[in-house]
């Protein structure tokens, strides 16, 4: 896998030269480019000196981590227990079948909770001036994204968090937009962010106003059991076989 390498460009303007900072990315390499453009959206929606300036919420993310460190624990207490080794097989057990549980719940919360998660908002504590949308000050902001394998195509999808889980809501209150990544990236690999952090900054503008996506179009963004085991191409072919019979 190749690294991101920053280049440093010049830019001309009316009055006098101004070097900028651009970011340069193999695009062949789609976990890179994805990385890249998820940190970009981000961004755009946490800067404080944007219009979005909202609040990243970590709770969901310490639970992952304090997991992780349980496991790591029991992976310590394994490799350096001061016990001889036919005595200490107990404690081998215990702590390998302990750390490889925790393993598998921690794949489990990432196939089937996180989903295509990148990250949850705090609720706001009142919707934003000439907003519609009065569920900001009461739910957080899920944000996804998307960027199929073999795919040109980078989705970006704002739900809310928590919300349609209580009966008469309605799970479907998104904003949606899909653009090529070619509108970010030339042909060198050199990545335009202020372009995406515009079309981001629309799309909030649009879900704060309540611009909502068709219901029939929602996408919960769901893996299958073959994604979890590493072949995620058997979901696909099995969610157009349910669709053709459909």
């Amino acid at each position: 896998m190749k690294e991101v390498v920053a280049e440093i460009v010049p830019v001309d303007d009316s009055s006098s030269s101004t070097e900028v900072e651009l970011l340069q990315v193999d695009v062949g390499d789609v976990v890179k480019l994805k990385q890249v453009l998820d940190e970009s959206v981000a961004h755009a929606l946490l800067d404080e000196s944007g219009a979005p300036h909202l609040t990243e919420h970590y709770g969901h993310d310490n639970v992952k981590l304090i997991l992780m460190t349980v496991a790591c624990a029991f992976a310590v207490v394994a490799q350096f227990a001061p016990l001889p080794f036919p005595d200490s097989r107990p404690v081998l057990g215990l702590c390998c079948g302990a750390y490889f549980l925790l393993s598998f719940v921690l794949q489990l919360i990432t196939a089937f909770v996180d989903k295509d998660c990148i990250m949850i908002t705090k609720k706001l504590d009142a919707p934003p001036a000439g907003g519609k949308n009065a569920l900001l000050a009461k739910y957080g902001i899920r944000v996804r994204t998307q960027l199929p394998r073999f795919s040109e195509f980078y989705t970006v999808i704002l739900e809310f968090q928590g919300y349609g889980k209580a009966k008469g809501e309605d799970k479907t209150l998104y904003s949606i937009k899909t653009w090529s990544v070619g509108k970010f990236f030339d042909v060198d690999g050199f990545f335009a962010e202020d372009r995406l952090v515009e079309e981001v900054e629309g799309l909030y503008s649009s879900f704060v106003k309540g611009e909502f996506g068709k219901p029939e179009d929602h996408d919960d963004g769901h893996y299958g059991i073959f994604a979890l085991l590493g072949v995620p191409v058997l979901d696909d072919i099995f969610a157009r076989k349910k669709q053709k019979k459909d």
